[in-house]
Order: C-alpha cells, then structure tokens, then sequence
C-alpha cells in the first residue's frame, strides 16, 4: 500500500481544495444573485441611485468569487452572471441607454444570452405599468425592445445542448411576447372604437 499513499495524499488536497472553493461559492454567489434581485425590485419602484449600488457591489464581489471557480467550478457562478446580466440590462432598457456588452460585465457568452432572455420578463412588467399609466408610445417602444432581444437571440437556439436551458427561455420570452401582443393589438381596437363612437356623436 505505500506505493498508492502518495497518490492518494495528492488527490486527497486537491479534492479538499474543490471542496473549499465549491462551498465558497456557493454562499458568496447565493449573495450576489440577491442583491442583483434586490436592485431590479429597486429599479421597479424607480429608486434608481439605490439600484445602482446593489449592481455595482454585485459585480465587485462576483469579480472576487472568480478566482475559485478556476476551470472545474465555473458552473457554480453562472446564475449569478445570469442575475447580474439580467439587472444591468434592464436598468439600461429604463434610461433608455445601450445594453453593455458580455465583456463590459465580464460574463461567459452563455449567460450573456440567458440573462438578456431573463431580462425580457422585467420589460415586461415595464410594458403593463406604462399601459396602466396611458403613456401607450413608451409601452409599445419596450414591447419593441422585448422583440428585438427575442429575435437577437432566436437563431443561439441551435445551441440548446451546449447553453443549457436556452430553448427553455426562448420559449418562455416568446410566451411573454405574444401575451403582450394581444394585449397591445385589443387596446389599439378599443381606442380605435372609441374614437369612432365619439366621431359619430359629434356628427349627430
């Protein structure tokens, strides 16, 4: 058996290691997808500054978690690049500014896409709390805006066996989208309705 004992102590720190920086992670990205959970509830109730600052300490810690994912637990983080993708995107969609691009956030390429198919729930929020408001222009330019990341997205669908769980969003964001367009194609009729019945009073 002495022969095995140095191969084992060897496997046996190595495994210690993973298991140390697996548990790390664990905790500290359960964090940072609160707070990136925490800064789009914020950004909903337009507290924008506060929002801001959760995303920004977000991202300074999951810049920190990083260096224990190494190449073996790189899975452990990609909710979490998820949440923040999904909180940066949105916050960008309401000032009305460019979505920062994967390497501005330092994500990988599959979170960049699932994040962004996340975010298109937000908008949709948005959609319905501007319908409610009566400003129909700003609803149907993020109903615009929900389309464009769907369709900007759709044609990564070949890639549903690398990027797990895209078809699944993609369908989901589609599901939201025509949801939308109905609601959006019925209000257009019932004011187009309503414009006719008042021209038809002020003629009679």
């Amino acid at each position: 058996m002495s022969s095995i004992r140095g191969s084992l102590e060897e496997i046996d720190k190595s495994l210690k290691d993973v298991q140390e920086r697996r548990e790390k992670l664990i905790k500290g990205t359960r964090d940072v997808v609160m707070l990136c959970s925490k800064s789009i509830v914020a950004l909903h109730h337009g507290q924008i500054n506060d929002a801001k600052n959760k995303m920004e300490e977000a991202k300074a810690m999951l810049e920190e978690f990083r260096k224990y994912t190494k190449e073996d637990l790189y899975r452990y983080i990609s909710v979490a690049e998820q949440e923040l993708v999904e909180a940066y995107a949105l916050r960008a969609v309401m000032e009305n500014a460019s979505i920062p691009m994967m390497q501005e956030l330092n994500v990988t390429g599959p979170s960049y896409l699932t994040g962004l198919l996340d975010c298109v729930g937000e908008i949709k929020r948005l959609v319905y709390d501007r319908m409610r408001s009566g400003n129909e222009k700003d609803a149907e330019k993020l109903f615009a805006t929900m389309e464009a990341i769907y369709n900007a997205i759709y044609p990564f669908a070949v890639y549903d066996n690398i990027v797990s769980g895209l078809r699944k969003k993609l369908d989901v964001a589609r599901m939201l989208i025509e949801d939308i367009r109905a609601i959006v194609t019925e209000e257009s009729r019932r004011k187009a309705l309503i414009d006719a019945i008042d021209s038809l009073e002020k003629r009679s």
